[in-house]
């Protein structure tokens, strides 16, 4: 089954309604939810409960994976979605901590740049205090190296709109990056 594509194992559940179409498809996306709901939502046990979450979704939802786009775009999609909802839900309950890590090691990140310490904890600093939707915006793009195409059918926003929230969260981001490096 490991040579079957993503496309090919969706069909495959939904004519047959076999588990092990499923679970290859778990076994291939899983690791890469968990790290992606981890580096968004900064905490170990909520990226464990979204995976299962966004899996259970995903299979109730199977059905309308229409093919338009990869079933990796469309699960991250899903993925982004949830967890973009997920810290909305939390910061009403005002569960999130400024101090949360995102899921990846700015400063193991930027120690291969040549970027001194000062430019990592003000990078740091910057991306826990701006909008975390020009954090997830920013992330996607930077960390997650995602096409503007990609982006743009995750968010459900036309790419010239991806665009130009990118650059406007480019510009919010070093506004607020240059105020820390001068502290």
């Amino acid at each position: 089954m490991k040579s079957f594509s993503d496309s090919l194992l969706v069909q495959n559940y939904l004519d047959f309604r076999e588990p092990k179409y499923f679970d290859e498809l778990y076994m291939r996306y899983a690791n890469k939810v968990f790290y992606k709901s981890y580096s968004i939502l900064n905490d170990r046990i909520k990226a464990e409960d979204a995976t299962q979450d966004i899996f259970m979704k995903i299979l109730l939802n199977l059905s309308k994976f229409t093919g338009k786009s990869s079933f990796s775009t469309w699960l991250y999609s899903i993925t982004y979605n949830y967890c973009i909802d997920e810290i909305r839900r939390l910061k009403k309950s005002r569960i999130i901590s400024v101090d949360d890590d995102y899921g990846f090691d700015i400063e193991d990140e930027v120690d291969g740049l040549g970027i001194h310490e000062e430019d990592a904890i003000a990078l740091r600093s910057t991306l826990d205090v701006i909008d975390e939707t020009d954090r997830i915006l920013l992330l996607m793009k930077y960390q997650d190296n995602m096409m503007l195409r990609d982006i743009a059918e995750t968010l459900k926003l036309s790419e010239s709109a991806v665009k130009m929230r990118l650059q406007r969260a480019k510009a919010r981001f070093k506004k607020k990056y240059l105020m820390f490096r001068k502290l």
